[in-house]
């Protein structure tokens, strides 16, 4: 295929129609991209998203999307534990895949959908889509050029006001849910793309104390170190539980310059006077859930891999299982990568 190849007609079906529904109208922004085909085990849902966005073919069983020969790609949107099946069922199918994070719950899983995408040809990419804000794009690419000099430490901690998801909602009825496979996976995937490395040896602690008079069983903060190949250390914290403003904290400590997130202009530090700090102006967060969906299509149309490759998406993974195994052992953990 020749670059932008953007007359090819690709047809999309979308599984799960929660955030499914963002992923309908993300498509339907791209040229020549038809979604045509939605699936939702809540016949409600089903018919409310569907009339809303004027989607005909309608089911309930994801398997009528699998066994349609027009639908050349899947939006995986389902609830989590769902997941695996579903993604090495649709490349049994022929199917490309996005997914939302995370693709898989366990090692095992992971290693049948990396065979089954080996097998497949087709594309797989994951909606991790931090990667798309115009301020993080900005400082991976000082990063990457050397403005920080060599980065010794970064923190990078999902934030965010969300209790009543594992509380009240479907990950709080799972038999098994993690939040950092559900939350602290972004900032982990933003922390390795932005310095290029992979991380080699994970630590954590977990405690279950905010939720501990409900029925949700698992830890609700999980705080791990990260250590990635050339050394450099990073702390990742998941909580859903704090009175203030969501933020996607992001830390970055180098030999010549430091960076800080906030809500609102960031801050460069080039030293420790306050004359040696200014505000990042670069917007943030600038992001909607479909940012990452143009760049998918491209992917199929020119036969390359996503931005988020499947690479990314299997070793964030990867990373998250020896996160939650260091959590359950108490020990450190050597980070070993299926792919």
């Amino acid at each position: 295929m020749g670059k932008n190849n953007i007359k090819q007609e690709i047809n999309i079906g979308v599984i799960g129609l929660g955030v499914g529904e963002r992923h309908i109208i993300g498509y339907k922004q791209i040229e020549n991209v038809n979604v045509i085909a939605a699936c939702d085990i809540d016949k409600k849902k089903l018919n409310d998203v569907c009339n809303r966005q004027e989607i005909d073919q309608r089911h309930n069983d994801y398997r009528k999307l699998l066994e349609n020969p027009k639908i050349d790609a899947l939006s995986i949107c389902s609830y989590d534990n769902f997941h695996a099946d579903q993604i090495v069922d649709a490349f049994n199918a022929g199917k490309h895949v996005m997914c939302e994070k995370p693709i898989t719950l366990n090692k095992l899983d992971l290693e049948r959908v990396v065979r089954a995408w080996q097998d497949s040809g087709k594309r797989i990419s994951s909606n991790l889509i931090l990667r798309q804000s115009p301020r993080f794009i900005e400082l991976r690419r000082m990063v990457q050029a050397g403005e920080f000099g060599d980065i010794f430490y970064m923190e990078g901690d999902y934030i965010h006001q969300i209790l009543w998801k594992i509380t009240e909602g479907w990950r709080g009825n799972m038999d098994f849910y993690c939040i950092t496979y559900g939350g602290g996976i972004h900032l982990i995937d933003l922390m390795r793309w932005i310095i290029g490395e992979d991380v080699t040896e994970v630590s954590g602690m977990a405690a279950k104390k905010i939720t501990k008079n409900s029925s949700y069983k698992y830890p609700d903060i999980i705080t791990n170190l990260l250590g990635f190949k050339s050394d450099i250390m990073a702390k990742t914290t998941t909580c859903l539980a704090p009175q203030r403003q969501q933020i996607h904290t992001l830390n970055i400590y180098g030999t010549k310059l430091s960076f800080e997130n906030a809500n609102g202009d960031g801050r460069l530090y080039s030293g420790d006077s306050p004359n040696d700090q200014k505000a990042f102006k670069i917007p943030y967060p600038a992001i909607e859930k479909g940012d990452l969906l143009p760049d998918f299509i491209d992917a199929i149309r020119n036969d390359r891999e996503p931005n988020v490759a499947a690479k990314d998406v299997f070793r964030v993974m990867d990373i998250c299982f020896a996160c939650w195994q260091s959590v359950k052992e108490k020990r450190n953990i050597n980070v070993d990568y299926v792919y």
